[in-house]
Formats: C-alpha cells, sequence, structure tokens
C-alpha cells in the first residue's frame, strides 16, 4: 500500500498548472483531457504514450471520486497538476473534508460490486498518493505518476 499519511506537506516549487471545473461527468471528462493536454506542453509526451495514458486514468478516476463523493451542491472541484523532477503530481481538491478516501479493499473487488476499483487503480498506477486536509472546507487528494519520456 503506498498510501501516505493525512497531513498537510509543503508545496514542491515547480511548473504549476489548476484550474476549477464543474463536479459533473463533463467537469471529469474536461479534467482528464486537460491533464494529458498538459503533460504534453510540459514534456513532448505524444497524447497516445502509456505515460499520458497513466496520467488520464488516474485524473479520471480522482475527479470521478471527488464528483461522487466529495460534491456539495454548487460547488466545483479544483485540478492541480505539477510537474516534479521525476513525476507528474495530480491534485483534486473537492468540498467534502469530512469524507476521507477509504483504504483500498485487500485482494480482488468482486466483479458485480457497483464501485470500489477507482483507488485500485490509483494505488496501482501511481507511485504513491494521499488524502490532504488543508482547512475546514476542501480536501485534496493527491497522486504522483513517474513520468517518462
Amino acid at each position: 500500500m503506498k498510501r501516505q499519511a493525512i497531513t498537510p506537506e509543503p508545496r514542491p516549487s515547480s511548473p504549476e498548472f489548476s484550474l476549477r471545473l464543474s463536479s459533473t461527468r463533463r467537469g471529469a471528462r474536461l479534467a482528464r483531457t486537460l491533464a494529458v493536454q498538459q503533460l504534453t506542453e510540459w514534456c513532448g509526451i505524444p497524447h497516445d504514450s502509456d505515460s499520458a495514458r497513466t496520467i488520464a486514468l488516474v485524473t479520471a478516476e480522482l475527479a470521478s471520486n471527488a464528483i461522487t463523493h466529495g460534491h456539495l451542491p454548487g460547488r466545483d472541484f479544483r485540478l492541480t497538476l505539477l510537474l516534479l523532477p521525476q513525476a507528474v503530481r495530480i491534485e483534486v481538491t473537492d468540498t467534502r473534508p469530512d469524507r476521507l478516501p477509504p483504504q483500498p479493499p485487500p485482494g480482488p473487488v468482486p466483479t458485480d460490486a457497483g464501485s470500489g476499483r477507482g483507488l485500485l487503480l490509483i494505488d496501482a498506477y501511481a507511485n504513491r498518493w494521499g488524502c490532504t486536509v488543508r482547512d475546514a472546507y476542501t480536501k485534496t487528494v493527491w497522486a504522483e505518476v513517474a513520468r517518462s519520456a
């Protein structure tokens, strides 16, 4: 399990992209598209590369979880991307600090389960991930994905 403790951590000084998006399925699709586009602009990595597909998948899962589990009516979520020396950090901030992500279940999720696979995917594809609560109104779930040329 690569999940980190739920504690604030200093933000690295690195290239950053941040945008507020609607807490809708359309907002989640846009988050995924913008994450891949930003990765391409920063690193020159093609849209169809394994790195781009991994960034798209992790971003989609984080955004989907924010919309499904972290949404309050009329409130958006924030997508933030940071270009680190060896990874891309994807942060999704939502408006439900009281709903922290659960530990992924041990073992496989039953095939007939309606949910529960998202955190397993994030755990499988991210080098590390966790949750940070910085104030009483928001939480940020983040994942760091190794980047390669």
